[in-house]
Formats: structure tokens, sequence, C-alpha cells
């Protein structure tokens, strides 16, 4: 089993004082939702794929502390609980109940190759998707804003959608060498419900991020063209769109394309639909977990001195939003075979 890491983006390590190990639960709660896709997914496979002597599995993503690993166990148990005569053959050569099971860790960008062609049974990602290889060529227009917004304009929206497009596809093309026929991919990102990209459930939290950092300017704390020239490498599709690639990319068969929501507060009380009680607990659960995934890359435009005012600020602002209107992040699950 392997893990890989994109170079393009890190998030905060653990002797940060908000640390991604420690603000993680949001991300942790996804994992534990495509659970049932990832037994069906390995099953299937399995079905496919037996008799081997060795099964490789790939988690790729960009994490650090306890969630860099949960997948790997909810793989190794879905393996050994699904095959009788393949964990008995384990334990008869290894003496191990679990298995023989080696890890390494492979450095690199998924958005290239990783690993040796026809050599991957199973991939997983989760998370991670939704993060670009670069910022996109031609946004520096969106003035005011981070990423797209209502007042983008609409070379913006353009812009993300094409380096979107393109990183996907690689990363399809890339997995798609690497991987066995009738390997398996989940993968889970951070999406949007609908088809406009400007949409409340996915811009609203990086527009409260973008108004917290123009009240640093207001202060005086910021300069008002770090602002405009400071634009996020990520983008969040709808299904549509990514049905699309992978059906045009052509190594791919979608077996299962669905979404599912979450609240941006993963303490958040589900019982109560329309708002939130406590704004300001609320609204640091997400700045911190926020801060946890951009510290680094703000920091390094903007300086690590604005930081801590930046999230106070941004940890109102959502308890604010949060307490007139529950937003819920949008995430696209899906499961696809290689051809």
């Amino acid at each position: 089993m392997g893990m890989a890491s994109a170079n393009v983006h890190c998030t905060n390590a653990s002797d940060k004082q908000i640390s991604y190990a420690n603000n993680s639960s949001l991300q942790k709660k996804a994992l534990l939702k495509t659970r049932p896709f990832l037994e069906d997914a390995i099953k299937n496979m399995l079905t496919k794929i037996l008799p081997v002597t060795c099964i490789k599995v790939a988690d790729l993503g960009c994490a650090s502390g306890p969630n860099a690993f949960l997948p790997t166990y909810e793989i190794m148990n879905t393996i050994t609980r699904s095959v009788p005569a393949f964990h008995a053959r384990l334990l008869q050569d290894k003496g191990d109940p679990r298995g023989a099971c080696f890890i390494a860790g492979v450095a690199g960008s998924f958005h290239q190759r990783l690993f040796p062609s026809k050599s991957i049974h199973f991939v997983h990602s989760s998370y991670c998707l939704q993060w670009l290889s670069k910022v996109p060529k031609g946004v520096e227009n969106n003035k005011g804003n981070i990423y797209i917004s209502k007042s983008s304009p609409p070379n913006v929206c353009k812009a993300y959608l094409e380096q979107f497009q393109k990183d996907f596809s690689i990363f399809l093309r890339s997995r798609s060498e690497e991987m066995i026929n009738g390997g398996r991919m989940l993968l889970t990102l951070v999406g949007r419900s609908i088809i406009d990209p400007t949409s409340k459930d996915c811009c609203s939290l990086w527009d409260l991020l973008a108004k917290s950092l123009l009240d640093l300017v207001d202060k005086g704390l910021v300069d008002e063209s770090d602002v405009d020239s400071f634009n996020t490498a990520y983008y969040y599709p709808c299904k549509e769109e990514v049905r699309e690639i992978i059906k045009k990319e052509g190594s791919f068969d979608i077996d299962k394309i669905e979404t599912f929501e979450m609240n941006w507060d993963f303490e958040d009380d589900e019982c109560n639909k329309h708002f939130v009680f406590e704004k300001s607990k609320s609204g640091q659960n997400v700045a911190d977990c926020i801060r946890a995934i951009t510290e680094p890359m703000l920091a390094d435009h903007f300086g690590d001195i604005i930081i801590d005012e930046l999230f106070t600020r941004y940890a109102q602002h959502v308890g604010e939003h949060l307490s007139r209107e529950k937003t819920k992040h949008v995430s696209i699950v899906l499961v696809i075979s290689n051809k």
C-alpha cells in the first residue's frame, strides 16, 4: 500500500498553533460517510481480479495525522473480511491475522505519474482533487475576491473550469497508466450542487474569507493590491462537470457518482436545519478548520503577522452567517473502473 502527497499544497504541520491533524474532524466525517462506497468498490474489484498474491493500494492526498491512515485501515479490513480464502492464505504464509502489509510514502504530486505502469489495483483519494496544480492564468481582474464569486468577471469562472478540466484529465490519464485493467478508484472531492459556479454552497465560505482580508485592508494591516493579486488554487466542480471530464478522457467507466452534504461546523446539531444556536463556537470551529488548510498559502502571500487577526475576523463573519443561514458543504463521491 502506498500514499502520495501533492507538492503544490500543504496543510498546517503538527507543530503549528492550528494544526491539520487536530482540526480535520470534518474530513474524518466525510471519510466515514463514504465507507459504504469504499467497501462496495473493494468487494466488486476483488471479484474481478482474484486470485492474486498481492493487492497494491494507493491513497493520494496531502493530509497529515490520523486521517491519512484511516482509509488504509478500512481497505485492509474490507479485503480480509471479503475474501476468506485470501485471508487464510496470508495467515498461513505470514502468520499475521491481518495479513502482511507494507506501507511506503511516495513523493510527488498526484497531478503527474507516481507509480510503475499497471502496478496498482485500487486508488483512494478524499478531499484533495478540488486542489488545482496552480492558480489559473488570466484571473488578475478578480478584484476583491480570492475565488469565484458573484462579482467575478465571466473569464474568471472560465479560467478556473479550464484549469480543473486540464488537471483532472491528467490525473485520470496518469492513474489509468498506473492501474491494472479492472482496477477501481474511489474519489471524494468538495464540489457544488448546481451548475452555477457562483452558487452559495461553495462560494460563501471563501467570500467571507475575502471579506475578512478586506477588513484588514480597512485597518491598514494589508495592502488592497495584495488582496487583488491573491487567488486560490482550487475549484469546486459540479457532478455534471466531473462526469463530462471522465467520459471525454475515456480511460474509466463510471460505476457510481453521488453527492452528499455536511454542515460547515462538524459539531453542529443536525436536528436544527436552519441556523446555528452557538454562533461563536460554530464560527471558531469553521475558522480553525479552514485555517489548518489555508494558513501556509495565506502566510506566504500576506505574511505571518496578520494570520491571527485574519481568522479572528473570519470566525466572527462565519458565526454571523451561520446564525442566519446554515450553508452546507457539498461533496461528490464517485467510483470508477479502469478500462
